[in-house]
């Protein structure tokens, strides 16, 4: 079975929100998914200051938190997380830090990998984040997926080809956005169910 594993942060919702689309679209395929949150690393002083980030922090308390070994165990993954001035989020940057053994022993190479973000306005920033984990990406020697315009859902979602982003509202993502996690995660899968398989035989040596 094809292993996906989608790692996100989330401050108040919505990335976690859109992690669980993403696996969904993954599990349609036929994949096995973990979906893991990175630790959160704000101090309480920040936490606070804002009601929704406490109130999630408190709902994920006991979530499965992502570890190095959850990539090492995927065929494939996707990352999920807000943009911060165009950035990813601290949280997730610390925990992608971390996997240079992995990338040292060649456990990154080859897989699919495909990114989401969002922002509280449409031009927060959601390109260049998508483009700075793609950067990561390319050391890895991970195979992008991008979302490209190959699904209506993508378009309807806002129509972003580096990875999926979404403007978030009052009101949570809109069902648009939801579908788009959903083809985004079936896409991965798919991807990493033909490309595994290959990384296996050449691991092992197979001609």
């Amino acid at each position: 079975m094809t292993k996906l594993a989608i790692i996100y942060y989330s401050s108040t919702g919505n990335t976690h929100a859109l992690a669980q689309a993403v696996a969904e679209g993954a599990e349609a395929e036929g994949a096995e998914t973990r979906v893991r949150r990175v630790k959160e690393i704000a101090p309480d002083s920040a936490i606070d200051s804002r009601p929704a980030w406490r109130a999630h922090v408190e709902a994920t308390r006991n979530a499965p938190e992502a570890d190095l070994a959850d990539l090492e165990w995927a065929d494939g993954f996707v990352f999920g997380t807000p943009t911060r001035f165009g950035l990813p989020a601290a949280q997730l940057k610390q925990f992608l830090d971390q996997s240079g053994g992995l990338w040292a022993t060649g456990k990154l190479q080859d897989k699919p990998v495909a990114a989401f973000t969002g922002a509280g306005n449409p031009h927060g920033g959601q390109e260049a984040t998508l483009l700075a984990l793609n950067t990561m990406f390319y050391h890895w020697g991970s195979i992008i997926v991008p979302a490209g315009y190959t699904d209506a859902a993508f378009k309807a979602a806002g129509g972003n080809p580096y990875g999926l982003s979404f403007t978030a509202g009052a009101d949570g993502l809109s069902a648009e956005v939801l579908a788009a996690g959903r083809a985004l995660g079936a896409k991965v899968a798919r991807y990493a169910a033909v490309i595994g398989p290959a990384r296996a035989r050449l691991a092992g040596g197979a001609k």
